[in-house]
């Protein structure tokens, strides 16, 4: 059984240090980016913000569109209920004797009209 200071603290720091300079050595040996290839990725980094913009103002353009052609509906449906309530009230309003005079009579004439 291994005992518990195997690897030691020493030990361990120095594997620690061992693997970070390999990783720094590995990096200093990548070679640098081109530049014309970090202005191509860069171009295309922004041609493609410039399309996800388009496509968000046309989103909200869309959005206010279908919101405006809503309230639209709206008013036009309440439009149509105060004309109905208007209209029902006007039936529902009493006659004055007189009309109620010539509609009895009407109702008369039009009784006779079919026998």
């Amino acid at each position: 059984m291994a005992s518990f200071k195997d690897p030691s603290f020493q030990d361990r720091v120095a594997a620690a240090g061992n693997a970070r300079h390999k990783a720094l050595a590995q990096l200093k040996a990548k070679p640098a980016p081109d530049a014309a290839e970090l202005a191509a990725k860069r171009e295309a980094w922004e041609a493609e913000q410039l399309r996800l913009a388009a496509e968000r103002t046309a989103k909200r353009e869309a959005a206010a569109r279908l919101k405006a052609e809503k309230a639209a509906r709206k008013a036009a449906d309440l439009e149509a209920a105060k004309a109905a309530a208007e209209l029902k009230a006007a039936r529902l309003k009493p006659a004055s004797p007189e009309e109620m005079k010539a509609a009895r009579d009407a109702r008369y004439a039009a009784r006779k009209a079919r026998k």
